[in-house]
């Protein structure tokens, strides 16, 4: 009997050509297309950012799968998903959206610079979006792959609210860690926010400084692999992630350009 072919989720902040080339997005784009080209069945996630222009980039809503309500606090918040297609990479990528969180014309901060105050509970929109989405598409992951810090509550998500659903029972998460942890601290509050289910504010290191080293170590803490992405992680966040004892893929120069990095993702996928 021939083995299952294994599956992939990819929960991005950036892929390009969405959002401009950078060291995340290019891993965003090509990535998923490397992991498919070894066999895998994947499934890509993204912010649907409001400087993405829909019309040029082919956007379009998925119906049955929009009209959930995320609950953050006590103000239920409609999810709105959109699908378009990278035809070079024969891959599909999925935009989570919301009026309020997702259609201001920038990504993170403002025209003067300044960290949008609600960032923190765009990342909880987006973790449970993607999450409530996949249980829709009735797909199984066996990886989840989280990159960037807005896919931070993730892995706790998946660990400590969905880990008896059928869908994630077996799914194992992978961070790439990159030097993208905002500096500007979140909401004092971010913590009581993201509790939900059995997840109490002790679960969650953003309880002890709502800051973006915190949220990093949020995820690590529930993370089955870890790796190091950028060369210029914070060594305290490095240190955390080493004392979890799981496995962990040092930064190699030059992985990205040369693509050798896509080999070692998938056999740290296949070692899981």
């Amino acid at each position: 009997m021939a083995e299952t072919m294994k599956k992939v989720l990819f929960v991005n902040s950036e892929i390009f050509p969405y959002l401009p080339e950078s060291e995340i997005s290019k891993v965003g784009r090509y990535l998923p297309q490397g992991i498919q080209e070894r066999k895998k069945e994947i499934r890509s996630f993204m912010p649907r950012f409001g400087c993405i222009n829909e019309r040029k980039n082919q956007l379009h809503e998925v119906i049955r799968l929009s009209g959930i309500n995320i609950v953050i606090g006590d103000v239920d918040r409609p999810l709105v998903i959109k699908v378009a297609s990278i035809p070079a990479a024969r891959i599909q990528v999925y935009f989570i959206d919301n009026e309020d969180y997702f259609r201001r014309k920038a990504v993170y901060t403002d025209s003067e610079g300044r960290f949008f105050s609600d960032n923190d509970e765009r990342a909880i929109f987006f973790a449970k979006g993607v999450l409530e989405t996949v249980k829709k598409l009735r797909w199984a992951p066996d990886i989840i792959h989280c990159q960037g810090w807005i896919s931070h509550l993730v892995p706790v998500y998946l660990k400590k609210i969905f880990k008896d659903d059928p869908i994630f029972s077996s799914s194992k998460v992978v961070l790439s860690l990159y030097n993208d942890t905002p500096d500007t601290p979140f909401s004092a509050d971010f913590a009581a926010k993201a509790v939900a289910g059995s997840i109490k504010e002790a679960d969650l290191p953003i309880s002890e400084s709502a800051d973006g080293i915190k949220l990093a170590e949020t995820a690590a803490k529930y993370s089955d692999g870890i790796i190091l992405a950028s060369p210029d992680i914070d060594p305290k966040l490095v240190k955390y992630c080493k004392a979890l004892k799981v496995p962990m893929l040092p930064y190699k120069e030059g992985s990205l350009e040369d693509g050798s990095y896509i080999a070692d993702y998938n056999a740290l996928y296949d070692k899981l």
